[in-house]
């Protein structure tokens, strides 16, 4: 009889399937070291996702890569010896959904009055109207049986101009309406001219391909079987740069090191995020009239500072540049390109590193790779889970012949954490071997990880099947990311209820900013001997100086 399965046991093949790799992954040698301490652990050792892929267990390794090179960075800075690692498998799934478990006064993001707390950086209205925000999301097309995803992005006019509808109809507020309004309108062309239509105007949108089809098209073979993130040289003439001191009021391992943060949403954050509970100091740098989704600040800006800066303008180049002199990491989630045309992509900084006789890391995360022919476009996580073929496999577990996008921005922060992985990594070879060095992380690579490693056998997915409910089985290709989340959610709460144990997986926070009580999931990774945790509460966008002296914030833990 075969042995029952285990999520922990799976978590672990994955984590030394990735060790296995890590020449080609751009880890330190020291990771090899670390790796007999490193414990994968779990209170119940289930399966919580109804979800066909090990979304659980391949966040727990990853999780594990990242506690093992944060554990060697530690032997650098506290001293070589044997520090036990543990990652808890709960507190990896919470990561997974960790902006529906995050509150701003008790609101969470789908609570009515939640919008009241927050900041409107929502310029564009691309997601307080719900007609706008529908410009995001997967329809049928004029080809039977193909689906194609349109994504308005932050700016839903290009995108509903193009398929014939106006900007704006106010009339449209419920979702039945909405779809009953846009998905004939994409129906009225081929896969083929959306494509033409999106590249034209420079827009996201991808058609929705089976696994198997996106395998043979020139961009599936330039990137299926590479590396999930590589981590490059830029330039070896800098000399080796130490990590700052310890600090006996701060004894973390980042504590001293400067990041800075040039992204928007999810993936991106979540990579500054991490390198802040290790003790970084990160600045979240946007620019002025600049659109983001208010409530995933509640809690991707944990733990850093949010200032806003014109990058177009020579007084806010000058600015920026002051912040450059110490900067340590950068890390780039903007379209392909973006920074480097302000001057201020790796190249460019490898160069200011040069100048200035210390190296300098530098973090790239996309949508589609940096090989192959769409290595340029734009894209965010249910571009990737479309294109990738995931949104067919949720299709098929759930018993449909069409696409869904599976629940919770999962993909986003799968990535975060390889990009925190690559960013650690070049921090490491700098302290030992100086240089600039040059991290890669992609939406669609994450997914290529999680084919890579398998889907959960038949029986598995018909045990998972058994889980849910009719109105989770009954989500269609065309319901809103938020509604999938939301049954999901609700479905999760009921099956599931250790995770939503107020304290368990979570922590509480006063934001001075907010004015109010922030909660937020706690870190995955424990490291033994090392303290790991946010230094300061939440805050909304350009809260703060541009200044590296971050002072008294006024937040305070509460629990």
């Amino acid at each position: 009889m075969a042995p029952a399965y285990s999520p922990v046991s799976e978590a672990q093949r994955i984590y030394k399937l990735l060790c296995e790799q890590a020449e080609q992954l751009g880890l330190p040698p020291a990771v090899k070291d670390v790796a007999p301490n490193v414990k994968i652990v779990s209170e119940h050792d289930r399966i919580y996702f109804p979800i066909p892929f090990k979304e659980t267990e391949t966040a727990a390794a990853l999780k594990a890569v990242e506690a093992s090179v944060a554990a060697a960075l530690a032997g650098l800075k506290f001293g070589a010896k044997p520090r036990e690692v543990k990652i808890d498998l709960e507190r990896a799934t919470c990561f997974l959904f960790q902006a529906y478990l995050a509150t701003v006064d008790g609101l969470g993001k789908l609570d009515k009055g939640v919008k009241a707390k927050l900041k409107d950086t929502d310029y564009l209205q691309a997601q307080s109207n719900p007609y706008r925000r529908m410009s995001a999301n997967l329809y049928e097309t004029k080809d039977p049986g193909q689906y194609y995803h349109i994504h308005g992005s932050l700016e839903a006019t290009k995108t509903l101009n193009m398929i014939g509808l106006p900007a704006f109809k106010p009339e449209l507020q419920v979702h039945s309406d909405i779809v009953a309004c846009i998905e004939p309108a994409v129906r009225q062309f081929t896969v083929k001219e959306l494509e033409e239509k999106n590249a034209s105007l420079g827009q996201a949108g991808v058609p929705a391909l089976k696994h198997e089809d996106f395998c043979k098209t020139p961009h599936g073979i330039a990137n299926v079987g590479k590396p999930a993130w590589t981590v490059d040289n830029l330039e070896s003439t800098t000399p080796p740069v130490p990590l700052p001191a310890p600090s006996p009021k701060n004894p973390r391992i980042l504590d001293g090191i400067k990041v800075l943060e040039m992204c928007r949403i999810i993936a991106g954050p979540t990579i500054t995020r991490i390198l802040g509970e290790y003790g970084a100091d990160v600045i979240k740098v946007t620019g002025p009239g600049l659109s983001d989704v208010p409530f995933f600040q509640v809690d991707g800006n944990m733990g850093k500072h949010a200032t806003e800066i014109d990058l177009k303008s020579a007084e806010g180049k000058k600015a920026f540049e002051v912040l450059l002199k110490d900067v340590d990491i950068v890390v780039d989630g903007y379209r392909p390109g973006a920074l480097d045309r302000l001057g201020y992509g790796a190249k460019a900084l490898a160069k200011f590193g040069e100048a200035r006789g210390k190296g300098i890391v530098y973090v790239n995360e996309n949508c589609f790779g940096y090989q192959g022919e769409w290595a340029n476009r734009p894209g965010w996580q249910q571009i990737a889970d479309c294109v990738s073929g995931v949104a067919w496999a949720q299709g098929k577990f759930m018993g449909l012949d069409e696409p869904v996008v599976p629940p919770f921005p999962i993909s986003d922060y799968g990535t975060g954490c390889i990009g925190a992985i690559a960013a650690l990594s070049g921090l490491y070879h700098r302290t030992v071997k100086g240089g600039s060095w040059h991290g890669k992380a992609s939406l669609l690579q994450y997914d290529l990880l999680l084919f890579a490693v398998g889907q959960y056998p038949e029986e598995i997915q018909a045990q998972l099947r058994s889980t849910v409910n009719e109105k989770f089985l009954s989500l269609r290709h065309n319901h809103s990311v938020d509604d999938i989340s939301g049954t999901t959610l609700l479905l999760l709460k009921a099956n599931y209820p250790e995770l939503f144990v107020p304290g368990k997986f979570t922590e509480t926070w006063f934001s001075k900013a907010y004015g109010a009580d922030v909660c937020a999931v706690k870190p995955v990774a424990q490291i033994e001997g090392v303290e790991i945790g946010f230094q300061r509460g939440s805050r909304p966008n350009a809260s703060d100086a541009a200044t590296w002296d971050f002072g008294d914030d006024g937040d305070y833990r509460k629990d």
